[in-house]
Order: C-alpha cells, then structure tokens, then sequence
C-alpha cells in the first residue's frame, strides 16, 4: 500500500474544506426566510431571488456577489435566494455556484407553490424572475424590484439605504 505524503495529504484536506465552504448552499423553507427577512437589526439586506434557469438572473448575479465585497466594511448583507427545485440542490445548484465562484450566502427556497407564498414576501411580486428586496428593518426602509440590474442600477438603489 502506497502511503500519501502528509503535505500532499494536508494540501488535499484544505482544498476538499474550502470547496466545500465555497459551495455551501442550504434548504430552508419559507418560516425561516421570513425570520431571516423580519431581523430587527440596522443592516441593510438585499435578498435577489434567481435561478440557474434565469437567464437575466444569471447574468446579474456576480453584480449581486461583487455589493459583498464593495460594501464589506458597511452593515450590507447579500442573500441569494434559489428558486430551483430542491432536487436540483446536487445537480445543478451547487454545481452552478462552485463553478461561479458565488461568495454571498445562498440559499434554496423549498417551497413548491409559489402562488401560496409570494404574497406574503411582497404583495406586488408577480412571481417574475429575477426579483430583489433591499431593506433594513430598523430603519423602516424597504424596496422591492422585478428588474433585471446592472452594475450601476444596482448601486443606486442600494445607496438610497446608506447613511
């Protein structure tokens, strides 16, 4: 039996760990997006609803990525919310991300009638993608987008919550 090198084995270790921290997406339901939503503090969060299948959702996504390190230093906080199916969490979701290099927390929302639950996110969502709400609660700021971004469009929007 060959025995590995330790460094190489060490090299290995730490690149299985940070992929696997790069890719890490979670499953969670709608109770806990609205508790993550209805935080009582003063960041500001700006949640993008998108999916692999999205093309203008795709497209827009590193702008998302890129407010994460632009505004790291300011209480601004990135969520990207999945809305492809949960079966496609192993297939295409984490793949997508890992080959994306995403670095925003990502999340995929199982809940599979979305007619039963846009409402209660915002009244006005058709249920178009891509979708985004900036908001910060303790400030009682909110706005929401049925819009594709660019760079400078999204920007704007988010200076309007920053002191």
């Amino acid at each position: 039996m060959i025995q590995p090198k330790p460094l190489a084995l060490a090299a290995s270790l730490l690149l299985a760990t940070g992929s696997a921290q790069a890719q890490q997406v979670i499953v969670i339901r709608l109770p806990e997006l609205q508790k993550r939503l209805s935080r009582p503090t003063d960041t500001t969060y700006v949640v993008n609803f998108w999916a692999t299948w999205c093309a203008p959702c795709v497209k827009e996504l590193p702008y998302f990525d890129q407010l994460s390190t632009t505004y790291a230093k300011q209480k601004v906080k990135v969520l990207l919310v999945s809305m492809d199916y949960a079966s496609q969490l192993d297939k295409k979701v984490r793949p997508f991300v890992l080959r994306r290099g995403l670095k925003s927390e990502v999340v995929l929302l199982n809940e599979p009638d979305p007619n039963s639950w846009m409402d209660k996110i915002d009244p006005k969502w058709s249920g178009a993608l891509p979708f985004t709400l900036i908001f910060n609660n303790k400030k009682g700021q909110r706005a929401a987008f049925e819009q594709e971004f660019t760079p400078a469009e999204l920007t704007a929007q988010l200076q309007k919550f920053l002191p």
